[in-house]
């Protein structure tokens, strides 16, 4: 049997997932069916919306499965229906014992770090958070504690100073779908020794945990260092999106802030004060300075900060809190 007769079962719901899947389809495997999350409302007119994996799978004829609940037993026979060898998991859900040992082969997941590292549910945002300056995607068996299973395969990519989140995110979906291919190809040859991760730990791989980011973490602040503060505006761009609280006397303004030019050099400014420069805000840091290069004030639209000071009244006490 070879790696196009197997029986695959698919698992995604965003964008990063449709690689690949339609790697996978484009290939030559035989999906014979993928499961994404329910149809929900979505935007300013909450009109329904399905994932854009169930949009891509439906291009393709391929079943859609859409559980509510994935230990429901409805979703538990159907899925059993389809006698897959082989599930793949592309960000999707935490999958159930009962769900994820189903197939003979079991399942595999494709994740977006080069484990051990980066465990967790934003492992993009981290990595450049922190200033790496590489980061890549794995693929693993799926077993109880969540991206812990045996390693099968990565691929790593550089991070350059003024990639982005959005940037690396289209780098390794891409990068991603290949590996996927390899995965499937490796299995059904046997050509692939899985590895303990908490072997390589012991060894002394690095291990940084990746946490789900809320609104709190993502502010930018004046005490931090011009590269942490690039970094973190970066690894947060375009979304969730790094944000910033700008004092004028007793006005508080927050603007959310999507790219930066960072300058580590000595000066006397004060830190935190906020002039026009270059056509951008430019603001001063205990070791340097940061241009902003866009804005989003609330409640208005994201713009270059160009257009940002065109409309907006800078004065000389303007600071960073």
């Amino acid at each position: 049997m070879g790696p196009n007769d197997i029986r695959i079962v698919f698992m995604g719901t965003p964008g990063f997932a449709v690689e690949s899947l339609k790697s996978l389809v484009e290939g030559g495997y035989n999906v014979v069916a993928v499961v994404t999350v329910p149809d929900k409302p979505a935007g300013r007119g909450q009109k329904v919306r399905m994932s854009e994996v169930k949009q891509y799978a439906l291009s393709q004829d391929l079943p859609v499965l859409q559980p509510e609940k994935l230990k429901a037993p409805e979703f538990i026979e159907e899925l059993k229906s389809y006698n897959a060898d082989l599930q793949i998991v592309v960000a999707f859900r935490m999958l159930p014992e009962m769900v994820w040992s189903m197939p003979e082969m079991g399942t595999f997941n494709l994740h977006g770090s080069l484990l051990p590292n980066y465990r967790g549910a934003a492992p993009l945002n981290w990595a450049i958070i922190n200033g790496d300056k590489q980061t890549g995607v794995t693929t693993f068996l799926l077993k109880h504690e969540i991206d812990t299973g045996n390693m099968l395969f990565q691929e790593s990519v550089d991070i350059d100073l003024y990639d982005n989140v959005g940037t690396i995110h289209d780098k390794l979906m891409v990068i991603g779908g290949a590996l996927v291919c390899k995965t499937v190809d490796a299995l059904v040859s046997g050509d692939v020794t899985p590895i303990d991760q908490e072997k390589l730990i012991a060894d002394g791989a690095v291990s940084n945990h990746a946490p789900k980011i809320f609104k709190a973490d993502c502010q930018v602040t004046s005490d931090l260092s011009v590269m942490d503060f690039h970094n973190k505006v970066r690894g947060l761009s375009p979304y969730p999106a790094a944000w910033v609280e700008m004092i004028d006397g007793q006005k508080k303004h927050t603007a959310k802030v999507f790219a930066t030019i960072p300058s580590v050099e000595a000066h006397d400014e004060t830190v935190g004060s906020v002039s026009i420069d270059k056509d951008m805000l430019r603001v001063a840091l205990k070791d340097g300075f940061v241009w902003f290069e866009e804005m989003q004030l609330a409640g208005k639209k994201r713009m270059k900060t160009s257009q940002f000071i065109n409309g907006f009244r800078i004065e000389d006490s303007l600071h960073l809190s």
